[in-house]
């Protein structure tokens, strides 16, 4: 049952849900990232700036000592590597920004990139679970895009409340995180996702 909780937390890491809900958009909804067409070359390319980055340096700062272990269950190791994260999803932004002209993508990334920053500044106090902040964010995200698309991501949404419902209980089956660390994650996550694209779209 152990095992089966870490796997479940490492194949819906937050660094991976940008990917997932791209995923979701080129498959489900292609329409959202025009006027570039959707492939596999864009997902690899937010798999590459979201995930891969990142994950390099988690692995470096794991390496040169800064932390304990990659799972960073203390708070204070996490302070330092989620700093650098934030930078680096405001840099993706940014390129985004500058390099590709599409709206959608990038008032996503920004809705996402907001994620980052607070789940940064709450660390800074408090050990909040940014599993749950990344999987309700997707969700927060998803909810309205749904309703405004007549249901053309109900199965997408549906899955991804189940998969909500997996992460939580294993982040608390791997005693990482308390019932009050997972329920603040999902509603900071979920609001950010629910408002930012109730403002932004």
């Amino acid at each position: 049952m152990r095992k089966s909780a870490q796997v479940i937390s490492v194949i819906f890491h937050p660094l991976l849900m940008p990917t997932y809900l791209f995923g979701v958009f080129a498959f489900y909804l292609p329409s959202i990232l025009l006027p570039i067409r959707s492939g596999l070359w864009l997902l690899f390319l937010v798999f590459l700036m979201t995930f891969l980055l990142p994950s390099l340096n988690f692995l470096f700062f794991r390496i040169s000592g800064t932390i304990r272990d990659l799972s960073m269950v203390e708070r204070k190791d996490r302070l330092l590597p989620f700093a650098f994260i934030t930078i680096l999803y405001c840099t993706v932004t940014y390129m985004f920004y500058w390099k590709f002209p599409v709206p959608n993508m990038l008032k996503v990334m920004l809705i996402i990139t907001f994620m980052v920053i607070v789940s940064t500044i709450l660390t800074l106090f408090y050990k909040v679970s940014v599993h749950a902040v990344a999987v309700w964010g997707v969700l927060g995200i998803l909810v309205p895009l749904n309703k405004a698309v007549d249901g053309a991501l109900l199965y997408p949404l549906a899955a991804g409340i189940v998969i909500a419902g997996f992460v939580m209980s294993s982040r608390l089956f791997l005693d990482v995180h308390r019932p009050r660390e997972v329920l603040v994650g999902c509603l900071v996550g979920f609001i950010i996702g629910f408002a930012g694209m109730l403002l932004l779209f």
